[in-house]
């Protein structure tokens, strides 16, 4: 059966009753009642005489959609198209088609007339689908959606329309075939994203850049951390992420971002990685997002949106090994627990082990990740969502010195006499969902993490003649943290006159708590020749101690946002919350250090302006705040540091929206940051005052989707102009531009797969990935050279089979990756790296 074939016409066996007509009528064929219906056909000239010419007369009209209604069945969905007057529409069931996890069926001649909404939508009607919507596509003509929630819907869905009954599903062979000639199933291009607004909203009413880097993307990739997660995102820089490590500290327009969110719920700092696995995408937000999430530095903030448990029966098993002894085993399994499909279950789980470019290394790099879910779907309208992610990590620093001239040490050095890294994290939480009606849910969210490290380093402090490292250091770092996150939050959706709301109110609430130790002192070990390394020495005993300080942080904020639709043309976004902050600063473990207190308000608000339906011209303000932790002269506490970002855009669709670009400019100016008190006695005694202000201005442009059948496409492009504007430093670094920010940012990455004959399956994989010159440090007294890094892939898909090749730094370039701690410390990039993979899903 093809996509969208008539399944069935309800037409009775006997004739029906015999009806009088008037000139210029025509029997309508409801043959669901118990006689024909009758209606005017003035404008459609004579009377129909066959099924044929009376197809053609509706094609000749328009029909008014009055209602859409979903009526669950044994095998899946339906879904119910009301008319007015019981109008038939003009199903074309030749033109309905499967786009990654949708099925679109486009109605000509037909417009929406709903009684409350200018669009239908419904979310979760059963198991395995995320989404039902029925929207206004053109003047004339209507789209039916239905949205997977991983893949294509396997339930039955059909569309009824009068006297007809219309099948969504393609067959097994026709998705078996999509699977083998596209390579890419779930797509490149993700319409809509929740971190904006914390509702599924499409991109392209949304009036701040978001880009989304969704599951293929990191597939295609063969992404093993976060900062490979982030490349393709315009603005995103490494500022100082070691080799190997799965987190990232990154900056996005030119500002720190270290807090991220879990399916829209903060995690903490230093709490921050989700397993890649465990990831169906990442969403990434441009500029200030406090109004929603509460204290942020103002460039954006990444959320990991998780893979959920299936209805459907679904087992991957993977592996993959490459150079420098890596290694990693993977398995993603899931379906239902009982019969009802009332409770699903998904385990991911992965051992990745080796990696480690250096010569003469510890071979400690180990990672271990497993994370089991359960969904429970508690009638109809409620569901609970469990969730424990643990995380184990061994790894070791891989900071390098750079020469006086810039180059780079030989890449088969390790300038370490001895590190090793250990971290380990424990997650869980839930997430519950409940729907009053179809105009009212609550959403609410819980997690706990908990983190223990523990960090032994043997370090230079000294780089001598530009070949012996000195001074070294043997130092233990031990740490822990804890920290609650909850959210819960209420959307609502309402009209008033012809203007549409959708009002979103929440509170939330954080309590961290963070100890470290440190323990250090110099160590007698003989200089380390760069060019003729020595390893073999006797090591000194690291010294050693418990956590000795801490610092607890409270947090509460109330929020209210409103999505308000004009008309169909003309949308707003308007939002205000006030945060309550408390916060210790590092204090000694054993007392009771006193809180620093602050509140602040972070509003903003923002206008979509879409002149038709492939056109978004947008332009917003926004706040965000975080608080100010320091020592002043009069003991007061600071003001919060305060981050104002101005945007401007236009958002594109192509190709029928299969393809979609962004073009973004702003301004952001981060006020109130501290800087040392002008005073140099006071300065000595690290007292500062709150007079300091940065800027970040500049121009954006993300690219996305598929360009032809086969080819894919992830192109961006960043311009970020920084200056400190404020500073009180001696001497001044007034004018400079911030550590480690390129002026110029760009990348590609491009997929194609053959589409038909004996290589159909095959497919090629190209990435581009430019980074322009940083400085090194706030004096700009020194820079790292920009570097233009090539990614190449080999893929063979068939079926359920998977095989690739991935290769990263394919010319072998040697280049900084990032730098933020001056010349001694910056972080290389990984030499030519291969990673061969193998995967089957069953």
């Amino acid at each position: 059966m093809l996509v969208g074939q008539a399944i069935r016409a309800e037409i009775p066996s006997t004739p029906p009753p015999e009806v009088k007509t008037e000139p210029n009528q025509v029997l309508q064929p409801d043959l669901n009642a118990a006689n024909p219906t009758v209606s005017t056909l003035s404008d459609l000239g004579n009377s129909a005489t066959t099924v044929k010419e009376w197809m053609a007369q509706i094609e000749a009209a328009t029909a008014q959609v009055t209602a859409v209604k979903l009526n669950p069945t044994a095998t899946g969905l339906e879904i119910v198209l009301d008319t007015a007057d019981g109008k038939p529409l003009a199903v074309d069931a030749t033109k309905f088609r499967a786009e990654g996890n949708s099925l679109l069926a486009d109605i000509p001649n037909a417009v929406l007339a709903l009684t409350e909404e200018q669009s239908f939508t419904a979310e979760n009607p059963t198991a395995e689908i995320a989404t039902v919507q029925v929207v206004q596509q053109d003047a004339t003509s209507i789209r039916v959606s239905v949205t997977g929630k991983d893949a294509l819907p396997k339930q039955e869905v059909t569309l009824k329309t009068g006297a007809f009954t219309y099948t969504l599903n393609p067959e097994d062979e026709a998705t078996e075939e999509e699977l083998v000639v596209t390579g890419d199933p779930d797509g490149y291009f993700v319409p809509d994203a929740t971190t904006a607004t914390k509702t599924d909203t499409p991109i392209r009413d949304i009036p701040f850049s978001i880009q989304v880097v969704p599951r293929q993307v990191l597939e295609d990739r063969k992404v093993q951390s976060e900062l490979e997660a982030l490349e393709t995102v315009s603005g995103v820089v490494d500022l100082d992420t070691n080799t190997g490590e799965l987190f990232s500290n990154v900056a996005i327009r030119g500002f720190f971002s270290s807090n991220r969110l879990r399916d829209g719920l903060r995690i903490g700092e230093d709490l921050n990685f989700t397993p890649i696995g465990a990831i169906e995408r990442v969403e990434v937000l441009k500029g200030p997002a406090s109004v929603l999430y509460g204290a942020l530095d103002p460039g954006g903030v990444v959320n990991y949106v998780t893979r959920q448990p299936l209805a459907e029966p679904y087992y991957r098993i993977g592996f993959e090994a490459g150079n420098y002894g890596f290694f990693q085993p993977n398995i993603d399994l899931s379906g239902p627990l009982d019969k009802n499909g009332s409770v699903l279950y998904r385990l991911i789980a992965a051992y990745q082990q080796g990696g480690n470019f250096f010569d003469k290394t510890f071979n400690n790099n180990q990672v271990l990740s497993v994370t089991p879910l359960f969904t429970f779907n508690i009638g109809d309208r409620t569901n609970l969502n469990l969730f424990f992610e643990y995380t184990k990590q061994d790894s070791a620093q891989s900071f390098q010195p750079l020469l006086s001239d810039g180059r780079l040490i030989p890449s088969n050095v390790n300038p370490y006499y001895f590190s090793d890294n250990t971290e380990e994290k424990y997650r869980l939480g839930y997430t519950l969902n409940h729907e009053f009606d179809d105009s009212l849910r609550l959403r609410h969210g819980f997690a706990a993490t908990f983190s223990s490290g523990d960090a032994r380093t043997i370090e230079y402090t000294n780089l001598v003649d530009d070949r012996f490292l000195t001074d070294y250091l043997a130092f233990q770092f031990p740490s822990s943290a804890s920290a609650y996150n909850g959210v819960i939050d209420l959307i609502k959706k309402f009209k008033t006159g012809s203007i549409s709301h959708q009002l979103v109110a929440g509170f939330d609430f954080e309590h961290r708590t963070s100890k470290f130790g440190f323990y250090d002192e110099s160590v007698d070990l003989p200089p380390l020749d760069i060019f003729d390394p020595i390893y073999d020495v006797q090591l000194p005993v690291i010294p050693s101690g418990p956590v000795s300080e801490k610092d607890i942080t409270r947090s509460y904020g109330v929020y209210l946002q409103n999505q308000i639709a004009f008309t169909d043309h003309l949308k707003l976004l308007i939002g205000g919350r006030y945060d309550w902050v408390s916060s210790t600063g590092f204090t000694p473990i054993d007392s009771n250090g006193a809180f620093q207190n602050n509140g602040a308000f972070s509003p903003r608000i923002g206008l979509v302006y879409q002149p038709s339906k492939t056109i978004s011209l947008y332009t917003s303000y926004s706040q965000s705040f975080r608080q100010a932790v320091g020592r002043n002269p009069d003991n007061k506490p600071f003001e919060p540091t305060k981050g104002t970002q101005y945007e401007v855009g236009v958002k594109a669709d192509f190709l029928d929206g299969k393809l979609s670009a962004t073009l973004a400019a702003y301004n952001i100016t981060k006020t109130n940051v501290l800087t040392p008190d002008p005073d140099p006695d006071l300065a000595r005694q690290n007292f500062q005052v709150q007079v300091g202000e940065q800027r970040s201005r500049g121009i954006e442009f993300d690219l996305t989707g598929e360009v032809l059948p086969g080819w894919n496409i992830v192109a961006a492009y960043a311009l970020t102009d920084t200056k400190i504007t404020e500073d009180n430093s001696i001497p001044s670094t007034v004018g400079n531009r911030f550590i480690g920010i390129p002026l110029h940012q760009a990348s590609l990455w491009s997929t194609y797969f053959i589409q038909k004959g004996h290589l159909q399956g095959l497919g090629f994989g190209l990435g581009l990935f430019y980074v322009g010159e940083r400085q090194g440090d706030l004096a700009n007294s020194f820079q790292v050279a920009s570097y233009l890094r090539t990614d190449a892939a080999l893929y063979y898909r068939r079926g359920r089979f998977n095989a690739a090749i991935n290769i990263r730094n394919l010319f072998n370039i040697d280049y900084v990756s990032s730098v933020n701690f001056g010349s001694l410390f910056i972080n290389r990039g990984n030499p030519l790296t291969v990673i061969g993979s193998v995967s089957w899903e069953f």
